[in-house]
């Protein structure tokens, strides 16, 4: 095989989070952006030492766990959804059986409980963060998510499925609001522009709502009547913040240099499992609301009994877990690189009239060593690339009894597996929850004990 030929073939694996495998005479081609079971024609585009990368040209038979229908208008252009031509139950058929042949190939001998679905399979999601730019070179605005494989082109996503209406219609008249006035996005390679992004956040609850536009500091717009047609428009929920964000960074991620508010305040509340919890703009929180109750539901019943027991939550974001856990704990330790979260959490706690939490703002690899209390069992929620080599070192140096790891990427969390037995502890359950309908991405949580010496 070589790079420019062209095959056909049906992707039989597939493996987390997206990638197809077609076995051919010739060898072996990953693909992604593909289904199990489609039958597609692919030129290699990638070919180091013995293995093949494709790119899929055309399918010219669709999977046979496909519908007839597409629910959603962009799915295929856009780079947010994977699964939206599945039926929900083969979603996930498919990310039980990924999430299990991972940790089969770590671990031996543990329990296996499947996966628990979304409540809504739909209008989920709590947070987006759209894109400015243009569909293609020299073209019209565009607001919405990236083109499926592209870093540069935006599709505007005014029908998205995985969101409340709300967010399409904010979408929608900022997009119209901009191209009226003629105002220019921010070209990534030249570095120059005005538009780089908006920031949307409603609760699923409470239906508060938080905007935030996020430009560079090149030109000077007038927001004033930016925010006053926003606070006209006709939402199920109730916007209680607008913001502007000043980004001059090259890095193109949501950030903050300066934030000034335009109307409102600088947090929404949403509320999960009868507790209340104050949301900023780059604090994080579980993107499907409905879903973290049941993901939090569920690593309570793995935490166990903690009457009398101190417990670290390690990479705590804004303290939901740690406060669920709260009630029946001695004590809870948070600890959070964000500091608006940690702010939060704290915040959170006396909202909830909670007095055993603490909440310490830093690296968990810094500031492990610098804690007073000793910890009887540990909670680790990390971020996707999952727990720095030396921190997860010093966390099995607490010698706990027993570690809940809750996961959003499985293959991170099966890399800290190998070395987590290794150093002792053992895999004794694990489940998946469902997060993140019609996409790729799924939660995994797991209880570990350590071995008797």
């Amino acid at each position: 095989m070589k790079k420019g030929e062209i095959y056909e073939g049906t992707i039989e694996r597939f493996d987390f989070p997206d990638k197809g495998f077609i076995e051919l005479p010739e060898g072996k081609i990953g693909v992604k952006h593909g289904l199990p079971g489609q039958k597609v024609r692919v030129m290699i585009n990638k070919k180091r030492g013995g293995r093949c990368e494709g790119r899929i040209l055309e399918v010219l038979e669709r999977s046979s766990l496909e519908s007839a229908e597409t629910p959603c208008p962009h799915f295929g252009s856009c780079g947010g959804c994977v699964y939206q031509t599945i039926p929900y139950k083969e979603q996930l058929k498919i990310k039980e059986q990924q999430v299990k042949a991972l940790l089969d190939g770590v671990c031996e001998d543990y329990e296996f409980e499947g996966i628990l679905p979304s409540p809504a399979e739909a209008e989920y999601r709590n947070k987006m963060e759209f894109s400015f730019g243009d569909e293609y070179k020299e073209g019209p605005l565009a607001l919405g998510m990236h083109k499926r494989g592209s870093f540069y082109d935006v599709v505007t996503t005014t029908e998205c499925r995985i969101v409340n209406p709300d967010f399409c219609n904010i979408l929608k008249a900022v997009k119209d609001y901009f191209e009226n006035l003629g105002t220019g996005f921010y070209k990534k390679m030249q570095h120059t522009g005005y538009l780089r992004h908006l920031l949307v956040r409603r609760a699923v609850k409470t239906g508060e709502i938080m905007v935030a536009l996020v430009t560079t500091t090149q030109e000077d717009v007038d927001l004033k009547p930016f925010t006053e047609m926003l606070l006209e428009l006709p939402l199920n929920g109730r916007i209680v913040g607008i913001l502007h964000i000043f980004n001059d960074s090259l890095a193109d991620v949501v950030k903050s240099d300066r934030t000034d508010i335009l109307y409102g305040q600088d947090y929404f509340y949403e509320e999960l499992l009868g507790m209340k919890f104050k949301i900023s703009p780059f604090s994080f929180f579980q993107t499907n609301s409905l879903g973290a109750e049941v993901l939090y539901e569920t690593v309570r019943r793995y935490v166990g009994e903690t009457k009398d027991k101190v417990v670290f939550d390690l990479y705590s974001g804004t303290g939901t877990i740690a406060q669920m856990i709260a009630p029946v704990a001695k004590k809870v330790v948070g600890v959070e690189i964000v500091k608006e979260a940690v702010d939060a959490a704290k915040e959170n706690t006396r909202l909830n009239g909670l007095e055993n939490c603490e909440f310490i703002d830093g690296d968990v690899l810094k500031v492990i060593d610098e804690l007073p209390d000793k910890p009887d069992l540990i909670i680790l929620d990390p971020p996707r690339d999952g727990i720095h080599p030396k921190a997860l070192g010093k966390i099995i140096d607490f010698g706990v009894d027993r570690l809940v790891y809750v996961s959003c990427k499985p293959t991170s969390l099966a890399r800290d597996l190998v070395v987590l037995q290794e150093r002792g502890y053992k895999v004794e359950k694990a489940c998946c929850v469902d997060m993140f309908p019609s996409t790729a991405n799924v939660e995994t949580i797991m209880m570990l004990e350590r071995k008797a010496r």
